[in-house]
């Protein structure tokens, strides 16, 4: 797993926002962004087979002139989503990536990878580790009446009052959130309850497959998709454990690459359109889009990626869904004037550079309109390994800490206990278990405010949020340098954005 994390964006950092607005440009109007497919043509060998995103003007002249000259270029058009202006095209020509940016009515266009196409990017921290039958067991003997049998071990549900929150409004069955992940396994006993097969599928590649079961991980190793609905949704049934909001619904989008993992620009752009048309309220998205963890507007590959996405979760949230992501593991931040970058691209070989944040952006974390989640632990304070920023953290969720923060549990585990693929159940942390948490409190506000459009939603997670402050020393390792800064007050800053998330709120 390359990547699976819980990622970060700008919701309170105003001039990014104008300048990724000013960048990228207003998306268009549309009803629908149903793809269209295309029929494969012969393209040139005489370079790596690779893939792109070309973004055009949205007339039906535009789209018709460009993909003629994507076949004439020596590619192939994969899929169109029309309504966004968004092309999937692949192409063996060294030239094509040039030769399209000049086509009239192109407005940028990029390769979303550094590798040839062969016949993962995660924000979870460390490997997963699985609970045993003996310990289950003995996390089973200490459940109470009320509780799921495992939920002693769930630490998180009373750190953000979800178990108290459960007993008023578990959520609304009118409300789903959509997974875009690795996968999710449907027929887990804890998830089966809650899943809707209807609004799943598996967008790998850029086109959506919705024949059954293609939402499902590729092997009990693609975990991290399946982890994550279960904080969200994993029902109060007497099984194993519970989610934050136990009474909405879950699906699964698959964006993973079967072959590396990785989550590419194509595949998380049908994602993100699958969910709008398919009636979806929330999705979470706890990853970075590959193979780039910022993508750098001065580049025309990482600018096209960045075009791309920006359309199609625009696209989405106009239709009417809230999207949630992960901020990251890096311990990053992202209000500074320069990051260093040793990961980018992770599909080939990694180079070492200096980033400017405000530039290079993290997607689609720090999309206009997304909500960023940092990560905490038992104790309410920030992770080890949380990436954060003075606005650009919007809220906080728990995450894990499995090295300062260990709570008083049978298991005596920091991190978050949660369904895993197979009917097993499995400890992860990171912020991609951070932001389902706070995906699940979003849910449990859409049940209570049906009619909130994905602004007043994002207002309602702030408002309800409790914020603790920045601590007066945040030396996780003793050593007596500060591991980390927090910037801003009681209201708002760098740690927490607006505060932790309080699912009893929610529903009060």
């Amino acid at each position: 797993m390359a990547h699976l994390r819980s990622r970060r964006r700008l919701a309170l950092a105003v001039p990014v926002v104008l300048s990724l607005t000013a960048t990228l440009g207003f998306l268009p109007g549309a009803a629908s962004a149903a793809p269209q497919r295309s029929a494969p043509v012969a393209t040139a060998a005489d370079g790596p087979n690779l893939a792109y995103v070309v973004n055009t003007k949205t007339d039906h002249r535009t789209l018709t002139s460009v993909k003629k000259a994507i076949v004439e270029a020596g590619g192939t058009v994969v899929v169109t989503y029309e309504k966004i202006g968004v092309i999937v095209a692949h192409s063996a020509s060294p030239e094509f990536g040039s030769q399209i940016r000049a086509v009239r009515g192109v407005q940028s266009a990029g390769a979303t990878r550094t590798t040839p196409l062969t016949a993962a990017g995660t924000t979870d921290e460390g490997a997963a580790d699985y609970l045993s039958a003996a310990e289950a067991a003995k996390v089973k003997a200490a459940a109470t009446p009320e509780s799921e049998p495992l939920e002693a071990d769930q630490w998180d549900l009373r750190a953000i009052g979800a178990d108290k929150a459960a007993k008023i409004n578990p959520g609304s069955r009118k409300v789903t959130v959509a997974v875009i992940d690795t996968g999710v396994d449907d027929t887990h006993p804890d998830l089966a309850p809650n899943f809707s097969a209807q609004q799943s599928a598996n967008c790998v590649g850029g086109v959506a497959d919705t024949s059954a079961g293609a939402w499902r991980p590729y092997t009990a190793d693609d975990y991290h998709g399946t982890h994550v609905a279960g904080e969200i949704a994993a029902a109060r049934n007497g099984i194993g454990v519970a989610g934050v909001a136990p009474g909405v619904k879950v699906s699964g989008i698959k964006v993973s690459d079967p072959d590396n993992g990785l989550f590419y620009p194509e595949s998380v752009v049908c994602a993100f359109v699958f969910a709008a048309d398919h009636g979806v309220e929330i999705t979470n998205n706890s990853y970075y889009v590959d193979p780039w963890l910022y993508n750098c507007m001065d580049d025309p590959d990482q600018k096209a990626i960045v075009d791309a996405v920006n359309r199609a979760q625009q696209y989405a949230t106009k239709k009417g869904t809230l999207h949630l992501a992960s901020a990251g593991n890096s311990n990053h931040d992202l209000a500074s004037d320069a990051i260093v970058d040793e990961s980018s691209p992770d599909d080939s070989t990694p180079v070492t550079r200096t980033i400017d944040p405000h530039e290079c952006f993290d997607v689609p974390t720090q999309l206009p309109g997304v909500v960023t989640v940092s990560a905490t632990g038992v104790q309410n304070l920030k992770s080890y390994y949380s990436t954060y920023g003075k606005g650009v953290i919007d809220i906080a969720a728990p995450g894990g800490d499995r090295l300062y923060q260990i709570p008083d549990t049978p298991s005596k585990n920091g991190r978050i206990l949660s369904t895993m693929p197979n009917n097993q159940y499995g400890f992860l942390q990171g912020t991609s278990m951070a932001s389902p948490h706070a995906a699940g409190v979003a849910a449990l506000l859409k049940s209570e405010h049906p009619w909130a459009s994905p602004a007043q939603l994002q207002a309602l997670l702030k408002a309800q949020a409790d914020n603790p402050g920045c601590p007066d020393s945040y030396d996780q390792d003793g050593n007596g340098t500060q591991d980390a800064t927090c910037e801003g007050g009681r209201r708002v800053n760098g740690f927490y954005g607006f505060g932790i998330v309080n699912a009893l709120k929610a529903v009060k």
